[in-house]
């Protein structure tokens, strides 16, 4: 049923129909309660709020199915002005960027161009830009432009996902970049991806525990306690320093357990959405987990 249930949200998130009329809905389904507003000026406060919480933010300008130049001029135009607000504001918030948004799947060169202006940006301002990482037909080309864009700025890491099992091989490869570990929330062929929670779990662990090792500074992004509780463990008994590591989770889910390890002294990063360009992200939470259904629908009808 689980399987089921995850088939059927990752379908629906890849609607360019449904993505398009979920525009003219707002945040609508519950996506107000995990999404930070349409736009950088309503997700301030928020972030705000986070931070005088104790918690960092990475802010993510939603945004998908873009197929069309002007789209991919636009979305650079916007991530510059996301990262003059945040300046502005001084929020302590970092940025995240997806590289489809830039225009990967138009003109490569221009998604570089695009994001190689946003790293720069960020680099004025002392700020950091992260490569969210997206489905395993983008992930090559997504490591490519990682790799060039270190070649001349310091401020840029990127995601590597634990259902891949190319996972730990990466690990070692991105030795002394910033790296989010997170579990993956698309649909992968069993020839490149783990099925099984469990493996999927196990992996997570031995990723997190090589970034460690390697020294390099690592985000620990799961709302799984258990798995969090292993992380603690292992940075103990290998004495690593709580300021080269951090725990992340998204925007609207397990508020108590985020202020819990901040108060234990832990760094803490939010993940914060925004955007018109909600949908298919939402979808995504929804296929991750069957208990995120219940939670939206609680959201539809608390209106």
């Amino acid at each position: 049923m689980q399987n089921i249930s995850r088939n059927f949200f990752s379908y629906l998130s890849k609607n360019k129909l449904l993505n398009k009329s979920a525009k003219r809905w707002g945040l609508q389904l519950g996506a107000s309660k995990v999404v930070a507003g349409l736009n950088v000026e309503n997700a301030i406060e928020t972030i705000k709020d986070l931070n005088d919480s104790g918690r960092m933010v990475t802010l993510d300008h939603l945004g998908e199915f873009v197929n069309e130049e002007q789209e991919a001029r636009d979305a650079m135009e916007a991530g510059l002005h996301t990262l003059d607000v945040l300046h502005e504001h001084g929020v302590h918030s970092t940025l995240s960027v997806k590289l489809t948004k830039l225009g990967l799947d138009i003109d490569e060169n221009l998604c570089r161009q695009h994001i190689s202006a946003l790293a720069h940006q960020a680099s004025i301002y002392g700020n950091e830009i992260n490569i969210d990482m997206e489905d395993y037909a983008r992930y090559e080309q997504t490591l490519s432009i990682l790799h060039s864009l270190r070649e001349q700025y310091d401020n840029v890491g990127t995601v590597l996902q634990s259902y891949l099992h190319r996972g730990v091989d990466d690990v070692h490869a991105l030795a002394g970049i910033p790296l989010r570990i997170v579990k993956g929330a698309y649909k992968e062929s069993p020839a490149v991806a783990y099925q099984k929670k469990d493996d999927v779990d196990r992996h997570f662990l031995q990723m997190v525990e090589a970034h460690m090792l390697n020294e390099s500074y690592t985000a620990i992004a799961t709302h799984d306690h258990e798995l969090i509780d292993e992380v603690k463990a292992f940075a103990a008994r290998n004495h690593i320093p709580r300021e080269m590591f951090e725990f992340q989770m998204l925007y609207g889910f397990r508020n108590d357990l985020q202020q819990s390890l901040v108060n234990e002294g832990y760094r803490f990063r939010t993940y914060v959405p925004f955007g018109r360009d909600w949908y298919g992200y939402f979808m995504r939470r929804l296929a991750e987990r069957p208990q995120n259904v219940t939670f939206a629908l609680r959201g539809m009808f608390s209106k």
